[in-house]
């Protein structure tokens, strides 16, 4: 079938629509914000194609996959199975990082375990194979009376219940066995969980050293190689200090160092393995510790005058309020350990000499245990959750693993190299740069003959991450530092990679953060997807990936009840030619954003100054924000954006204003915040991740709507109060539901069916309730009205038709005034939690940050965004945008551009100054593309 065809769809929003797709084509859907795109790409086609294809596979398959719920459309014919690639919140996961997302560590730690050189992790010489005669030399070598217990390694880490080994070993007269660390007889019934791993070694002799015994001992190591094919492990009893484990293997040992290196095999560079994993972070690259600076905040301070916080305010639990009695008890055992060490009380605790500040922190060697190992051990001890939280948010930071120093990986697995470098050194390189080295490695003939396949994969996993512009990540980088459209590119990248046709990909807004530069790789990967026999779906606003599509379905022609039409589906020649199309008028040019006639100046004075900013790909740069004014941060994708503005800026700022304990990014010196008294980042995480939360609860619009309905005569009569209106606590939701609605019904191997609530209707709150109206409507009907209708319904009430009012100014006139926070896309989210701060009273002294707030935003929603920043600006506050969006951009005071290239050839400042003045800028890539739009 040469195409797609839909009748009657009515998911969501979508008007009863009828449409035919082309297949095996690049399809973008665009249209006004809410106008029914994803109602459209994802919860219908996509949903149906992947319903589908699950329902294709057995019953028993079905109850592990999720499978979608049958959307509201009468046909659709022509589908294939669809995967969704969409902007989702990264994993939060620590151990998820882009090379175990992208499989490329996988691939990595064969290639180390099949050609990696070792070498000792101590003297760093390079390990050759250890004889059985260099091992019974080094066992000699203890001293005389040594205890030894040599042991063969059956088994390690490996799942089962081995009644055969042991009835084998029986057999064939050994006695003992240790299992996951503990001996047992081969007489004894060893039972083993079939389904955990178990460590099974067999204890081949236990002898004490003596100059007599060496050909019992070499007897007795021969057998161990042989039983363990190549390794023995051998403990020796060092008394009170108990047993010291030393691995020996026929395999890599330093001879002079008498280091012995494990197996060499994948597992051993894996972070989420105990073979692999530091022994000190378990493999996480840091540790959550009580930090001195949270513990003594201020070291101008002496003891007496509150120096040590964490015992000038002791912990107490909700129930028992021992502040008193606690702190006089701590008190008196400050006083002892000082007068015992002769410790100044007075004096500050920057002035104490550090021994005695390690005594108060540490503990000595007598009773006292220390102001920070008391509160370790409170917090490892205690079964109050209070106690655990009020200390890991006042005293714990996380810090980098002393031990592995971030690289997640024990010392064995860091000493093995290919081409000179660990498998730690390769990935703390950028994409780009691991992709030139495996390119260049220097491989000998037979390693190379043995790595070529796995070479293969590796490379064009990285070719794939290169070409869709995320040649700037670090191959260690945490996926939850990831942005959504980062996220989304490399999930893309992974798709390229497995190579599937006749697939339809969905995909949500791919261009998002990247820079104009990027767009043409990433359109040639989605024309090489769609090459290879693929139907792209694509919802996005970008006009260059709309103008290279094959296909664009235009819905509208509204936004909400106002939207769900199809007002053009055609090639971008019929697009243009539709009088009624939006995204007609501004691709011909009828409709644009204007360049602003005068641009704001920076005003004497009013400057916000970062020096030395230093962190992860900056290179100590001098920045200076103009307060008063809206700032544009500009570059290409990697060039270090957030990190100035996240990790420096904004972090340093709440640390000053709040006093944040959260680290800022290195700089040397912060000017200028005194002028501000508020830092909001208003970004694009959801407002609420359940049913309950939506736009009144979160703007605060609900507390004055319930109060107006307990203010009704039939509220008063019966004694309502605001908390009868509140679906969040009993007393007058629907108890059925307790307030959702709609209830859950689990269906095993088919999808979870959500039902209206037959108590309620689906109401959310019970008849009593909603027999009092107000002008008419009861409270369940208010929450039903769009912002649209509730800005008129609600215009007598002053602070409730500002927030409304609000609301619908930045665009979202559309949006139920009760919607679920979990149907709100992530620029809906981020203009309700805009509107919010609008609706409160300015002080003139704030700065707003908002991270690529145009996204989800087609060009007339762009502009009404536009306007509501300016009206912040006006406000007397500073408006601080990261983006790529050149509407953006152009109507901007002040732009500071970043660069020249993304990761290591990032993080200057390119230029700053008016737009005008980047425009003009030849090293600045921005620079080249808003030339064109200015007309410059």
């Amino acid at each position: 079938m040469e195409k797609i065809t839909i009748r009657g769809a009515r998911e969501h929003n979508l008007k009863n629509i009828d449409l035919e797709i082309p297949r095996n084509k690049l399809v973008v859907i665009t249209g006004l914000s809410g106008s029914g795109k994803s109602s459209l790409a994802f919860n219908t086609i996509y949903a149906e194609g992947q319903r589908r294809y699950v329902e294709s596979l057995s019953a028993y398959a079905r109850q592990f996959l999720e499978l979608m719920e049958k959307p509201d459309v009468d046909i659709i014919e022509g589908l294939s199975p669809a995967i969704a690639i969409q902007q989702r919140n990264p994993s939060h996961n620590p151990r998820s990082t882009v090379g175990t997302v992208t499989e490329l560590y996988d691939y990595m730690r064969l290639l180390f375990a099949r050609i990696g050189v070792p070498h000792c992790p101590q003297c760093g010489k390079e390990i050759k194979p250890q004889s059985a005669q260099q091992i019974i030399d080094e066992i000699m070598k203890l001293p005389s009376g040594t205890k030894v217990h040599i042991l063969s390694a059956l088994v390690r880490g490996r799942i089962g219940t081995y009644d055969e080994l042991f009835q084998r070993l029986a057999k064939s007269g050994y006695v003992r066995v240790r299992v996951d660390g503990r001996v047992f007889g081969l007489e004894e019934q060893i039972k083993l969980d079939r389904y955990k791993k178990h460590t099974i070694e067999l204890v081949v002799d236990r002898i004490q050293i003596n100059a007599a015994v060496r050909s019992r001992i070499a007897d007795s190591v021969e057998t161990a190689l042989k039983e363990a094919k190549g390794t023995v492990l051998v403990i020796v009893d060092n008394g009170a200090k108990g047993g010291e484990e030393r691995l020996f293997s026929e395999h890599h040992a330093c001879a002079e160092c008498g280091v012995s290196l494990p197996e060499i095999e994948p597992r051993l560079f894996s972070f989420n393995s105990p073979f692999g994993a530091c022994p000190e972070c378990t493999g996480i690259g840091n540790k959550i510790e009580i930090d001195e600076d949270l513990v003594i905040p201020d070291a101008g301070k002496s003891i007496d005058d509150g120096a040590i916080v964490a015992w000038s305010n002791p912990i107490t639990t909700r129930t028992h309020r021992w502040k008193h009695s606690w702190g006089g008890w701590y008190d008196e055992m400050l006083r002892d350990v000082c007068r015992e060490h002769g410790i100044s009380r007075q004096n500050p605790w920057r002035e104490l000499p550090r021994k005695q500040q390690e005594i108060l922190l540490c503990g000595d060697e007598g009773n006292f245990e220390g102001v920070i190992t008391n509160l370790q051990r409170r917090y490892r001890e205690t079964e109050s959750e209070f106690v655990k939280e009020e200390i890991l948010n006042k005293y714990m930071r996380s810090r980098t693993c002393p031990l592995c120093k971030g690289a997640r990986l024990k010392k064995e697995a860091m000493s093995v190299n290919v081409g000179g470098k660990s498998i730690v050194d390769i990935t703390r390189m950028s994409v780009h740069q691991a992709k030139q080295f495996f390119q260049d490695v220097a491989l000998s003939d037979k390693d190379r003959i043995i790595s070529k396949v796995i070479l293969k994969e590796i490379n064009a996993r990285l070719s794939f991450l290169n070409n869709v512009g995320l040649g700037y990540l670090t191959i260690d980088r945490e996926s939850s530092t990831l942005a959504g459209g980062e996220a989304q590119r490399i999930h893309l990248a992974t798709q390229i990679g497995s190579g599937l046709t006749g697939v339809l990909y969905v995909l949500d807004e791919p261009s998002i953060g990247l820079h104009q530069r990027d767009n043409k790789r990433l359109l040639d990967t989605l024309l090489k997807l769609r090459d290879l026999g693929n139907t792209l779906l694509v919802v996005e606003h970008d006009e260059e990936t709309i103008r290279n599509a094959d296909w664009i379905v235009d819905l509208g022609p509204g936004a909400g009840v106002h939207g769900g039409e199809v007002i053009v589906s055609g090639p971008l020649s019929r697009v243009l030619k539709e009088k009624r199309s939006l995204t007609a008028q501004y691709l011909n040019g009828q409709l644009v954003i204007p360049v602003p006639g005068k641009r704001r100046v920076p005003k004497q004075g009013k400057w916000l100054e970062i020096a030395g900013a230093g962190q992860f790909n900056l290179k100590n740069v001098n920045v200076k924000l103009p307060l008063g004014l809206c700032v544009c941060v500009t570059g290409v994708s990697g060039s270090g954006k957030s990190t100035l503005v996240h990790e420096v800026m904004y972090k340093a700022l709440a640390q000053k204003i709040y006093g944040s304990k959260d680290i800022p990014g290195k700089f040397k010196s912060l000017k200028g915040a005194d002028q501000l008294d508020k830092v909001i980042i208003v970004d694009q995480s959801p407002i609420g991740r359940t049913p309950r939360s939506n736009p009144v609860t979160y703007t605060g619009a609900f507390g004055p709507i319930r109060d107006i309905f307990a203010q009704t005569a039939m509220s008063r009569s019966r004694g309502y109060k605001p908390g009868r209106f509140s679906f969040n606590v009993k007393g007058g939701r629907c108890e059925n539901c307790q307030g959702e609605g709609t209830l859950k019904i689990e269906m095993q191997f088919l999808p979870d069916v959500y039902v209206h609530c037959e108590v309620c209707g689906g109401r959310r709150f019970n008849e009593e309730t909603l027999h009092v109206t107000y002008k008419g409507k009861n409270i369940d009907e208010v929450l039903n009205m769009t912002v649209e209708e509730g800005t008129s319904f609600f215009e007598n009430i002053p602070g409730l038709s500002r927030i409304l009012g609000t609301l619908n100014d930045v665009g979202l006139g559309y949006v139920k005034l009760g919607q679920p926070a979990t149907t709100l896309s992530g620029g809906e989210a981020q203009r309700v939690k805009l509107a919010t701060e609008l609706s409160r009273r300015a002080t003139g002294k704030t700065l707003y940050i908002l991270d690529e707030p145009t996204t989800g935003l087609h060009f007339a929603d762009v502009q009404k965004l536009l306007g509501v920043l300016h009206r912040l600006v006006d406000a007397g506050n500073t408006v601080l945008v990261i983006e790529h969006n050149l509407d953006v951009i152009k109507t901007s005071d002040w732009l500071i551009d970043l660069g020249p290239e993304g990761g290591e050839h990032g993080g200057e400042i390119v230029a700053f100054g008016p737009p005008e003045k980047i425009a003009e800028s030849p090293r600045s890539h921005t620079g080249r593309y808003l030339k064109d739009v200015l007309k410059v």
